[in-house]
């Protein structure tokens, strides 16, 4: 398959460094549109993921929030099961009411001290992605994770969290989704299933949204489109920064 020669080559991830990963993302769901295609793959490969979600999603449904959010929670407990994910933390941040801060920063980096990546997945926080103009919450929960990335390594950013026993932490790769690529990682078919049944475990979300997509297509179709471009059958493509020699 040719690539897109108007475009710069992309380079496979270098996945022997990787042995402990955590997905940063703002709702229960948003891991499984195509990241957690790749996440089966990594843990598949020995390596330990963790998923850190800021908010329940108790608004994105159409039922009281209160009934909602444990009702995400749960589907979300499923769709990590699918993916071989056992650490799964939900903070209580509001749901559509996301807000970039310190506050933010500091559950962030409190989750990275705790858990002790070796790479951070986020969302790169922009406003432009290609799937049209991001979610508020989406863009608040990518930059506040690029920011406790390094807050994390910071001894004297969030005293506090060495008071809690958590010291500073340094992660090596920080991945961003939604964001120019410039790496990729390789997917077979077995991935694209697993990353396909996580969507699908999220059942009642789903289905108050009658526009959707299938998950096969959804996810067949992200995976189909970052192979293209990675010029393999299918694949999940980051902006990879190395935070650490």
């Amino acid at each position: 398959m040719e690539t897109d020669r108007t475009q710069p080559a992309l380079e496979p991830l270098d996945e022997e460094s990787l042995s402990r990963v955590l997905v940063v993302v703002a709702h229960p769901d948003d891991a499984e549109y195509g990241t957690s295609a790749a996440v089966a793959h990594w843990t598949g490969r020995g390596v330990e993921v963790g998923y850190l979600l800021l908010t329940a999603g108790e608004a994105g449904m159409q039922r009281p929030p209160e009934e909602a959010g444990p009702l995400r929670a749960r589907e979300q407990r499923r769709a990590c099961d699918v993916v071989g994910v056992d650490h799964l933390t939900i903070l209580d941040f509001p749901d559509g009411e996301l807000e970039y801060g310190l506050g933010l920063r500091r559950a962030v980096a409190r989750e990275i001290r705790r858990f002790r990546p070796d790479a951070v997945v986020s969302g790169a926080g922009e406003l432009h992605v290609p799937w049209g103009i991001d979610h508020a919450d989406h863009r608040a929960a990518g930059l506040a994770t690029i920011d406790a990335v390094r807050d994390a390594d910071n001894r004297w950013v969030f005293r506090d969290l060495a008071d809690e026993g958590l010291e500073p932490w340094g992660v090596t790769w920080l991945l961003l989704t939604g964001t120019s690529p410039t790496h990729y990682v390789e997917l077979d078919a077995d991935d694209e299933g697993r990353g396909i049944a996580s969507l699908s475990a999220h059942e009642a979300y789903l289905a108050d949204l009658p526009w959707h997509p299938t998950p096969q297509d959804l996810v067949s179709g992200v995976l189909g489109q970052h192979g293209e471009r990675a010029g393999c059958a299918r694949a999940l493509t980051f902006g990879v920064h190395r935070q650490r020699g």
